[in-house]
Formats: C-alpha cells, sequence, structure tokens
C-alpha cells in the first residue's frame, strides 16, 4: 500500500481537491485508528473519506461507532441514519443506531431498527437482547420476557440471556422466576460475577441478608474491580449492622474512584450517623461541588450545619432547598427551628405556621387520593411507578426528597446500559486476540493514564539515550497502554509528517528523519506507511534498534487487527527482535515482545524461555510475571503459575490477583 499523502509537500488531508484521496488507504487508517480506541483521530480520518466520497455508506457507519463510543449518540444516530440511506442492507447500522436510540431513550425507535436488523438475522442473540431490554426498560416486562425467550430458544446457554430474564422477572416482582434464571446461569458458568451480583441484590430486596451477602462476596472475589459489587455490599453489610464493613467498602470504592457520588454520599450518611460532623461534611460539601443541584446532599449537609453550630449556613441550604421542593414540609418546621436558635423569633413563628398549614392542606389532598411529594401533586394514575415507599434505599436517579437519608444503591439502569453498549464500544471488527496477556510493549510519545493499574514506571538507557539527543519534539516512552490522541496532538503529528517529508525531499538518507516520520505514522494509526519508513530508517542505518523494535510492534497491530496472522509474515517480526537483541542483548522488552509472539504461534515452552531472560535481567518486570504466570498454568505448571502471578499482584498487577482467587476455587 502506498502513502497517504500527496507528495511534494501536501499532504492529502490539506489538500482541497479531495477526490485525489487515497479513500480506501484512509478508511483503512481509520478502522486502525478506531480498532485502538483512537476514536478522535479516527474520526478525523473519516470526515476526509466522506468529504471525497460523500455517496458512501461505509464511512458514515464508522464514523458513527466512533461517536457512539464517545457518548455522542445523536451524532452517532444521525450518522447511521446517513449510512442507512445510503445503503439499507447494512445490518450492523440498524443494530448499532438502535443502540445509540436506546441511550436517547427512544425505545421505541430502537425496537423498530432491532426489527429491521432481525428481519435479516432472526436468531441474532446481540439484537434479540438490545430488544428485550428496550422493552425492559419500559417497564413492558411481558413484552421483553417474551423476546428473551426466543432468544433462549436459539441460545440455550447464552447467560447474558438467563440474567437479563432474571432482571426483568424481579422487577416485574415474580422472585421465586428470577432466582431460577440466576442459578441457572451460574449452573452455566459458575464464575460468572455479575450473576452472583444480581442473585445478591434480589436476596437484599427479600431481606436475606446473609445470603446476599455471600453472593456479594463471591462476585468481587471473582471482579473485585466492580465498584458497584462494592457500594451494593456496603449496603448489605449496612443492613447487618455492620458499619465498620460498609464504611470499608465505601473507603475502598473512593480510593479506586475519587469522583464516585454514590460512595461519597453514602459515605456521608454513615459517617453522620457514627458523628464524625466533620468528616461528613467533607462529603456532603464535594458532592455539591459536582452536583449543585443535589438536595438530597444539601439537606444533609442542612443538618450537618446545624450539628455544627452553623445555623445560618443551615438557613441558606434549608432555603435552596425550600425552591427547588415547595412541598417539603419538614423542610419550614426545621428552618423555624433554626431560626429559633437565631433568636428570630417572629420569623420562625411565621415559619412554623406555614409549615402547619401546608401540612395540613396536603393532608387533604391526600385523603382526596392524589399523590403529593415534596415538589407537587399528581393525580395516582400519573405517577403511579415513581411513589414506592416500602423499599429503604434509593438509586441515584431518585430525587425525591423525603428520601434524603437513605443509603444509594448502584443504579439499574447504568447495568442495563452497559449490557446493549459494550458489545458496540471499541468493537467494528472482530477482535480475536488473547486478551489476558498483558500486552506489547512499544516506543512512542503518549501512554494511557487511565489503567487502574500502574506498574513501576520504565526507564531504559537506550531510549534515555536517545531523548538526551534532542532529535525529536517530544520525548519517547516505553508503554505497553497506548494513549488515544487528541484533535491538537493529530494536528501536530501530520504537521510533523509534513515537516520530515520536506527534509527527506532534500536528504533521502536521513536515517533519523525516516525514524521519526515512522513514529508519526505509527501514532496515526498508519500502519504500512510506519513499516515502510521504519524499513528506510534500518536501510540508511543498519544499527538503528529503536526502527527494528517498533517495526515489529507495528507488524504485530497488523496481525490484531485482521484477527489473523495467515496474511502477515510473523518470521518477519521475530527476525526484528533477533536483531534488537543482537544489538542490545539487555534490552527487556524484546524478550517480552517476542514471548507473546511466540504465545501467539502456541510455542509456549519457547515463550517461557524468553519471558525468563526478560525476568533475569529485570526482576522487576511485573507484566513478565504476569505473562509468564498464565503461560505457566496454560501448560499446567499450576503452583509455579500461581507464584508468578502472585509476584506480578505485588509489583502493581492487581487483576492477577483475581485469577489466583479462580485457581484457588477450582
Amino acid at each position: 500500500m502506498k502513502t497517504i499523502y500527496i507528495f511534494l509537500g501536501l499532504l492529502a488531508f490539506a489538500t482541497p481537491n479531495f477526490a485525489q484521496v487515497n479513500t480506501n488507504r484512509v478508511l483503512t487508517i481509520g478502522k486502525n485508528a478506531l480498532y485502538f480506541e483512537d476514536y478522535v483521530l479516527s474520526i478525523q480520518y473519516f470526515n476526509q473519506v466522506i468529504k471525497a466520497k460523500p455517496y458512501l455508506a461505509e464511512p458514515y457507519f464508522y464514523r458513527a461507532v466512533a461517536k457512539l463510543s464517545l457518548d455522542d449518540y445523536q451524532g452517532a444516530e444521525a450518522d447511521f441514519t446517513l449510512c442507512i440511506e445510503r445503503n439499507p442492507f447494512m445490518v450492523l447500522a440498524w443494530q448499532y443506531r438502535g443502540a445509540a436510540r436506546q441511550s436517547l431513550n427512544n425505545y421505541e425507535g430502537a425496537i423498530e431498527d432491532y426489527n429491521k436488523g432481525l428481519e435479516s438475522r432472526p436468531e441474532d442473540k446481540q439484537m434479540l437482547l438490545n430488544k428485550a431490554i428496550a422493552f425492559l426498560q419500559q417497564k413492558k416486562y411481558d413484552e421483553a420476557i417474551e423476546v428473551l425467550n426466543l432468544l433462549l430458544k436459539y441460545q440455550p446457554r447464552f447467560t447474558s440471556g438467563y440474567l437479563t430474564r432474571g432482571a426483568t422477572y424481579s422487577e416485574k416482582g415474580d422472585t421465586l422466576a428470577a432466582f431460577s434464571d440466576y442459578d441457572k446461569v451460574l449452573e452455566l458458568d459458575k464464575y460468572y460475577a455479575p450473576a452472583y451480583a444480581q442473585r445478591a441484590m434480589l436476596y437484599f430486596q427479600s431481606g436475606k441478608y446473609d445470603e446476599a451477602l455471600k453472593d456479594f462476596d463471591q462476585a468481587i472475589h471473582l471482579e473485585n474491580k466492580q465498584v458497584g459489587y462494592h457500594i451494593n455490599r456496603g449496603l448489605v453489610r449496612y443492613h447487618l449492622h455492620n458499619l465498620r464493613g460498609a464504611m470499608a467498602d465505601y473507603d475502598w470504592v473512593i480510593k479506586n474512584d475519587p469522583n464516585n457520588r454514590i460512595a461519597r454520599f453514602n459515605r456521608g450518611l454513615l459517617r453522620a450517623q457514627v458523628g464524625d460532623v466533620y468528616g461528613s461534611l467533607d462529603d456532603f460539601n464535594q458532592i455539591i461541588v459536582w452536583e449543585p443541584d443535589n438536595y438530597n446532599a444539601i439537606y444533609n449537609r442542612v443538618l450537618l450545619h446545624n450539628e455544627a453550630g452553623n445555623y445560618t449556613d443551615a438557613i441558606d441550604d434549608l432555603n435552596r432547598v425550600i425552591d427547588e421542593y415547595p412541598n417539603f414540609v419538614p423542610a419550614y418546621y426545621f428552618r423555624s427551628e433554626l431560626k429559633r436558635k437565631l433568636k428570630k423569633t417572629k420569623e420562625a413563628d411565621i415559619d412554623y405556621w406555614a409549615a402547619y398549614d401546608l401540612e395540613q392542606k396536603l393532608n387533604k389532598l391526600r385523603e382526596q387520593g392524589k399523590i403529593v411529594t415534596g415538589k407537587s401533586v399528581y393525580d395516582s394514575r400519573e405517577l403511579a411507578d415513581t411513589e414506592n415507599d416500602s423499599t429503604f434505599v434509593r438509586e441515584s436517579s431518585d430525587k425525591d426528597i423525603a428520601k434524603f437519608n437513605r443509603l444509594v444503591v448502584y443504579d439499574k439502569e447504568d447495568e442495563l446500559q452497559s449490557k446493549y453498549k459494550n458489545e458496540i464500544r471499541g468493537r467494528v471488527q472482530d477482535k480475536q486476540v488473547n486478551v489476558d496477556l498483558e500486552p506489547q510493549f512499544a516506543i512512542t510519545y503518549y501512554e494511557s493514564t487511565n489503567a487502574l493499574e500502574s506498574p513501576v514506571s520504565r526507564i531504559d538507557k537506550t531510549v534515555s539515550d536517545y531523548n538526551h539527543k534532542g532529535l525529536l519534539d517530544l520525548l519517547l516512552k516505553i508503554v505497553n497502554h497506548e494513549a488515544p490522541l487528541t484533535d491538537d496532538q493529530a494536528a501536530h503529528h501530520f504537521q510533523s509528517i509534513d515537516r520530515y517529508s520536506l527534509i527527506l525531499d532534500r536528504n533521502p538518507a536521513d536515517a533519523e528523519a525516516y525514524f521519526a516520520r515512522a513514529i508519526d505514522f505509527m501514532v496515526l494509526q498508519d500502519l504500512s506507511e510506519a513499516i515502510d519508513d521504519f524499513g528506510r530508517a534500518i536501510t540508511n542505518q543498519p544499527d538503528m534498534l529503536l526502527a527494528y523494535f517498533n517495526r515489529a510492534v507495528v507488524r504485530y497491530k497488523q496481525i490484531e487487527i485482521s484477527g489473523s496472522s495467515e496474511n502477515f509474515d510473523r518470521e518477519l517480526i521475530l527476525r526484528d527482535y533477533e536483531s534488537v537483541i543482537r544489538l542490545n542483548p539487555d534490552f527487556v522488552y524484546a524478550y517480552f515482545n517476542r514471548a507473546n509472539i511466540k504465545c501467539l504461534q502456541k510455542d509456549h515452552r519457547a515463550a517461557l524461555t524468553d519471558y525468563n531472560e526478560a525476568i533475569k535481567r529485570n526482576p522487576d518486570f511485573a507484566e513478565a510475571y504476569f505473562n509468564r504466570g498464565l503461560t505457566r498454568l496454560y501448560l499446567g505448571e499450576t503452583n509455579r503459575g500461581i507464584d508468578d502471578l502472585s509476584k506480578a499482584g505485588e509489583l502493581g498487577i492487581v487483576s492477577a490477583y483475581s485469577i489466583i482467587k479462580k485457581m484457588a476455587a477450582d
């Protein structure tokens, strides 16, 4: 494949003559970026294809997938529509537009799209599942169960189908049927954490707290990082009067997810209950910074201000609550009490009698069959599903001020959305890669900062020495979780390609310029052009270790994208790593990456040899311990594998512990 830019210093992206753009080439690069979850960058590529050939359906489809992954649901729906107008036979466009509409709460529109897609694929499990969830979100339980029954007829071992049907039965009030479905899931897969978590909530709602705790413990044993499990286990522990345990769960969530509103709210309530007024104030103050209109938090802060003697601050907060909830009688009585403490007797009396009169009025309305909330008065038919005071928790979406002192449960809607969105997010082609192994390392500019796990930073003399030459605008890093580009970063690298192209036009033998441009192509996901430029750098400077290394890295990326190594020569990758090791036998990342390739070839004994070499040279190489542990488990060396995983966990790869727990359960 040839370069995507028109030479003589003009990038195809910059030229106004869009007919000159090699659209197949640019579309491929855009799909590369999309595969590696570089959504902002991928949209830029798809924009260029659309400008050149607006009649094509594909670029609208892929741009829509990128927007969907960025939670731009309206933009995604619009692009899927443009795709369907150009090619109504693209079934995935109907399915994904349905997901976008579902995220926009357009459930009827989503169901129409799934029905259209199911005309071509009547047994498609994801569309059937999504359609059932759309019915469930509308509280059309019978319709949801009908779809799920059909789904499970086609897919009798589909755990998500049973799990969703169990949730539907639970919502409908058929507890026995719900338990039966959750039990069926665990019969099919005893390591499926969501089934334990959902069954735990059903036990919790049934008042069977010991059984609920047992199931939450098992869910967390299998998937320790799921904050929702910790939040809901905290509820169970609270109802078992284990305040210390509940607090520990909320502390864990806040430590690992400092912006988690639910854990912060619940911890605030618990702190208030144990008399930690100022700690509780800190929690509610933070929530109100994030959510200035969280009136449940504001009312709790009123109580805390009162405890702390901050009566004026308490009245200021109460004024806000009363403005938003004019029928919330306790607020008027409370404000009266606070004004009395401030010696404002006349104002206190006015509030007291206003509260009394309002209370009498609202009681008469209730006697007439009306439903009274803090905000307004409704006919019972208008609010049939919004009032349920038999529960002792509330979901975060429930803003009823009368429930201000209830612990918040992890929202069911979040769980439902994850079922129909996660199937799409980050997936365009079918990924056929080994998701268990820690991924290969690359030498690049950007490292993802979103990973929960952060083993020790990597410092290598070869890379440091190269950085000290000052040949590049940015510093190179050794990473195995690359970060997607921002718009500004992408623009910088497009300009950098243009600049190095001019340099190479004047001096075609400049190895450093080829290497620098290859890095630009690599971060822009133009993999074929990156490989070519790394090769040109090597031709002009045969001892350029970093070029050999990154050429192997990019070739492996091509294997990942294709889902198969049949069309790519793995021997070329291994040859490049051999060159790296010949140039520097202590460059541990070459051994690590080569071991990953050998695992892909199912040559696990040879992979072990390379992981051993990496660890011998760097005894703190967490990822190498992790991958060697998995490889040993695969070979049946259970104890040695667990030892390696334990060491990986000790060095910072926390997910190693969940694998150890699963092995222990066996």
